[in-house]
């Protein structure tokens, strides 16, 4: 099963918990919230705005983003017990895969939640 699909924030109630009671960072392409979960796992979702750009726009900025959370969080490079949710700011579909991906440790490292 696919890692992040299978930890992932699928319900509207997740989403709003975790926007309730989280706390954002936020850099020029992703807006990040994170809030404890009390699991052993970190789980994670991704909101894109209709503003991005078309449905091809949307999902190919979608999967970079998962791909950058994946890659980073496989590493045992975050803490456990997170749910996180991204939201993709407009400057990110003119963006290639290696700037998410480092919008994204940015955002890991401003909220201290990475290891070491």
């Amino acid at each position: 099963m696919d890692f992040v699909n299978a930890n992932g924030l699928k319900k509207d109630s997740d989403f709003r918990n975790v926007y309730k009671r989280g706390k954002s960072f936020a850099n020029r392409l992703l807006v990040m919230y994170v809030v404890k979960n009390n699991l052993d796992i970190n789980r994670v979702g991704f909101s894109i705005s209709k503003k991005i750009g078309k449905a091809i726009v949307r999902n190919k900025v979608k999967r970079r983003m998962r791909e950058s959370f994946r890659l980073y969080s496989n590493d045992n490079n975050l803490k456990v017990g997170y749910d996180f949710v991204f939201i993709a700011r407009i400057p990110i579909s003119e963006s290639d895969f290696a700037s998410t991906q480092k919008s994204m440790i940015n955002l890991f490292k401003k909220a201290n939640i990475v290891r070491r």
